[in-house]
């Protein structure tokens, strides 16, 4: 069961969502762009927390500052990367070592910022990313990611295509894999147990 927590980060309180494992791992997941509606209630969302919450990993998702019940506004990034650093600091503090760090859409692209802006130094240790937006977002000036493992897009993700995330790849992180779910879109629809699973399988 996921328990309704807020937590600081700069002058504001931040909504989060808050499950917690049975092991010494835990995962923060980001959500789509705030200014088209994304939230961590998203379904994409929920089912990267469903997935690790079945692995026994503690899970924190939550929402970017201005959106749902979290406070101040969009940013433009910059203060959304101070979000995720506040977020996993809270997990650290909740005694968790081991921590992984999924996006899904723009949550995607904020995450990869991190390394950018010297905000992931020994935070966490495994990054995912679900439909990196390349195609919508300027992800140029997105260093080597070294925890960078897993990215997953839909053969049909007009927003973050197959073919221009494989060459992004060589400047993130050549080992990391790339898994093509074949006919989803950049939503997902009818697609969540093929995401599951591939997540399910791809990820220890």
């Amino acid at each position: 069961m996921e328990e309704i927590k807020k937590f600081k980060c700069d002058e504001f309180d931040l909504e989060s969502l808050i499950y917690k494992g049975g092991s010494e791992k835990g995962i923060v997941i980001t959500h789509p762009h705030p200014l088209y509606g994304g939230n961590m209630k998203n379904m994409v969302v929920e089912t990267i927390a469903g997935v690790f919450q079945k692995k026994l990993f503690t899970t924190l998702r939550f929402n970017f500052r201005g959106v749902g019940e979290s406070q101040g506004s969009y940013s433009g990034g910059a203060g959304e990367v101070r979000d995720v650093c506040c977020a996993i600091k809270l997990m650290r503090k909740m005694g968790i070592q081991k921590i992984y760090l999924a996006g899904y859409s723009f949550g995607a692209w904020v995450n990869a910022r991190l390394s950018s802006m010297n905000c992931e130094k020994g935070l966490f240790t495994k990054m995912v990313m679900v439909s990196p937006p390349v195609a919508f977002i300027d992800f140029g000036d997105i260093a080597f990611i070294d925890s960078l493992e897993l990215v997953i897009t839909g053969s049909q993700d007009d927003l973050a295509p197959p073919s221009q995330i494989q060459e992004m790849l060589s400047h993130w992180n050549s080992s990391a894999k790339l898994e093509i779910i074949k006919g989803a879109d950049h939503f997902y629809s009818n697609f969540l147990e093929q995401l599951a699973s591939v997540l399910s399988t791809s990820i220890d």
